[in-house]
């Protein structure tokens, strides 16, 4: 039974689900199993070296699948930041028509990606930042909540509220990121008003993500309670799974009389966590992970998992339907049966 939001019209996909950019893991081979399976796969764009190798990948994704799949491109800060406009062209030249765009200051990257007829996913942590996206011309904005991996923002505030003020404030359609894993939080999410959801941790404990089968056992094995918010003394807090690095990490940042951020920058190298997913060392370096980590207990592949949450989630919303009668009925009796009001 397929579903039928903004979402799946809008992109084409059967399921409402996006998986969301993932630094070292939004290569062609997730991408595609996504895509093939019904949602929406995303690479991501800066996990290729260079605008070239990126031009590759998609070719390569597009040789894997035929269904529409996506680039992720996210803006953060840097000594010496990315090409971030060539990046932009190449997806563009390469005929990509769905973008994710998250980070600082996106307004002249989504003014191109619109200029080029792209369709434009934003990822924002705060009502308030996701209302200046909408006047940048975005279609959907990717609402995330306090649980998810990776950067969470400075407010804190989780998704059952985030995504409700997302309902009462915004224009335009958003999906729900953080803390999804399984149907029930897709028909949960759609209920919020969301027309789909977002996931990445889970869709790192799948068969065809490129990540050392140690780390999605790891994922497995552990619980929600499993994850640490590092440096939020640097307003730049990322969720990490609680590794001894992690750990480390926010103990030099609480411990720290000086503050300055050379004490903790060993500690958080993205090269060391790039390292982790190739050779299955969980406690090499730091990796993200989001709370959802305690919801996830099997390794399927994308086409079990998505074949699974849309059952699910058809099961959960015909549940709710049953829990209340239409005007003049009464409830079903022991034996099944209805019965109408006398009144």
């Amino acid at each position: 039974m397929p579903f039928n939001t903004q979402l799946t019209r809008a992109l084409g996909i059967r399921v409402p689900v996006v998986q969301g950019g993932m630094q070292w893991v939004g290569y062609a081979e997730l991408a595609s199993a996504v895509s093939n399976a019904g949602g929406l796969g995303i690479l991501t764009a800066l996990t290729q070296p260079t605008p070239e190798d990126l031009r590759k990948e998609i070719r390569r994704c597009r040789n894997m699948t035929k269904n529409p799949f996506g680039v992720n491109l996210t803006l953060l800060p840097a000594l010496v930041p990315p090409d971030y406009g060539a990046y932009a062209q190449v997806i563009i030249d390469e005929g990509i028509r769905i973008v994710e765009t998250a980070g600082n200051s996106p307004g002249p990257v989504i003014k191109v990606l619109k200029a080029a007829g792209c369709t434009v996913l934003h990822k924002c942590t705060t009502i308030r930042h996701a209302q200046s996206a909408v006047k940048l011309g975005v279609d959907f904005l990717s609402i995330d909540g306090f649980e998810c991996a990776g950067h969470v923002g400075e407010h804190d505030i989780t998704n059952f509220i985030l995504l409700s003020r997302a309902r009462q404030s915004l224009g335009v359609p958003f999906i729900a990121s953080g803390g999804f894993a399984d149907g029930q939080g897709l028909a949960a999410a759609l209920a919020l008003g969301a027309c789909g959801i977002n996931m990445g941790t889970r869709f790192m404990c799948t068969v065809e993500a490129p990540i050392h089968q140690n780390i999605k056992q790891a994922i497995v094995d552990a619980q929600e309670t499993d994850t640490e918010l590092v440096l939020r003394r640097w307003r730049n807090t990322s969720r990490l799974f609680a590794n001894k690095v992690a750990k480390d990490a926010v103990k030099i940042e609480k411990e720290s009389t000086t503050g300055k951020f050379e004490e903790v920058a060993p500690y958080v190298s993205g090269k060391r966590g790039r390292q982790v997913f190739l050779n299955g060392d969980k406690d090499f370096g730091v990796w993200t992970a989001g709370q959802v980590i305690g919801l996830i207990h099997d390794v399927p592949t994308c086409e079990e998992l998505l074949s699974r949450i849309e059952l699910e989630a058809i099961e959960a919303m015909k549940q709710s339907r049953s829990l209340f009668v239409d005007e003049g009925q009464l409830p079903l009796s022991s034996t099944g049966t209805m019965g109408k009001s006398k009144l």
